[in-house]
């Protein structure tokens, strides 16, 4: 038994050498800089006056003179600032109807003899293991008379199977004394689900609802089946920019005003793209861990 090893604890609880951990260490700094760098080089472009961007061919690693005119640019209006909106609105809207639709399905899958409850529960397990492909969806949304409307781009994914897994097993997990005692006090199930459920279950909503909001503002493949153009959203429009470049960049720098660096427009708009889910996934990373683990184990 080596000195770092407890006596009855095994061999790979005890604490590893010095050596080891320096190599874990240098390995760890190796991957946070590869995966920081991308992101640097972005953000490092985006701020870089265009006539260092373009004379360094398109991409900017230290920059010798800083300009924000493309992200001014973006505000002023145009096409990424609606794309910008369209995005929002999406996310914002989604996520609550989402939220909405998978807190109340699954607190009724939850609960005990509810009439219909396990034929609905395999139908939506059905869907999780043979998920619609995309021209029946199109039939369906054609159908409904929902292309180009933006609701076309929420109803087909309203409720994710797996979120709805996890906090059917979460609502599962709580106290039965407590929904009894609700019950002989005239409580109704709206009111046990408000008043008790949903307070005991802010972690489990707080993941969810990140789930939903990072897809629907990732999301960009339904735009550009059900929408036309105008109304896309800016993860759209990027993937356009990708595949498109320099028509695209001709149209976007005719309408920001940047025709001297079209690509400190583009990494402005990744940015932009990515900033609101950095800013929000802080305040809900101590719920993350909890909720699902919580969710996963007690399903």
């Amino acid at each position: 038994m080596t000195l770092s090893q407890k006596p009855g604890r095994p061999l790979w609880m005890g604490r590893p050498k010095p050596i080891t951990r320096a190599a874990k260490a240098l390995a760890l700094s190796l991957i946070v800089l590869l995966v920081l760098f991308p992101f640097w080089t972005i953000l490092a472009t985006s701020i870089t006056a265009p006539e260092e961007v373009v004379a360094n061919g398109g991409w900017v690693v230290w920059p010798q003179s800083f300009s924000f005119r493309a992200y001014t640019d973006i505000f002023e209006g145009g096409v990424i600032t609606h794309a910008l909106t369209v995005s929002l609105g999406i996310t914002i809207l989604g996520t609550a109807t989402s939220l909405f639709a998978t807190i109340t399905l699954a607190y009724a899958l939850a609960r005990p003899g509810v009439f219909g409850g396990k034929p609905v529960l395999i139908m939506v397990l059905f869907t999780f293991l043979f998920p619609p492909a995309m021209i029946p969806s199109y039939l369906v949304v054609k159908e409904l008379g929902l292309l180009d409307s933006y609701p076309a781009l929420v109803l087909p994914v309203l409720v994710n199977v797996f979120n709805l897994v996890i906090m059917r097993g979460f609502f599962q997990a709580v106290p039965t004394e407590l929904i009894e005692a609700a019950k002989l006090d005239g409580a109704g199930e709206l009111r046990i689900l408000t008043r008790i459920v949903l307070p005991l279950s802010k972690s489990i909503v707080a993941v969810v609802g990140l789930f939903y909001a990072v897809s629907y503002w990732n999301a960009f493949f339904n735009a550009m089946i059900y929408t036309r153009q105008d109304m896309w959203p800016v993860q759209t429009l990027m993937r356009l920019y990708v595949t498109q470049g320099a028509s695209l960049t001709e149209n976007a720098a005719s309408e920001t005003g940047v025709a001297n660096s079209p690509q400190a427009v583009k990494m402005a708009v990744v940015i932009m793209a990515t900033l609101p889910i950095v800013i929000v996934y802080p305040f809900i990373q101590r719920f993350f861990a909890k909720g699902v683990l919580s969710g996963a184990i007690k399903s």
